[in-house]
């Protein structure tokens, strides 16, 4: 029990002694991480759709057909 108190105190004394970023800078990152995450849904979205075109084409003859 002993070891896992003293473990507990040394992680507390660790976390003290990080670097920890600001909100402004926390909301930037996020910022750049959702707009790179929607451009990359769209360019995968626009393949996709690409890529079933071509394939219904290469199939039916037709491009995206049901």
């Amino acid at each position: 029990m002993k070891k896992i108190f003293r473990f507990c105190k040394e992680c507390v004394a660790e976390l003290k002694k990080v670097s920890w970023p600001s909100m402004g800078e926390v909301l930037s990152s996020m910022k750049v991480l959702v707009i790179s995450i929607v451009v990359l849904a769209v360019i995968l979205g626009a393949l996709d759709f690409l890529f079933m075109g071509g394939y219904s084409f290469v199939f039916t003859g037709k491009f995206l057909t049901n």
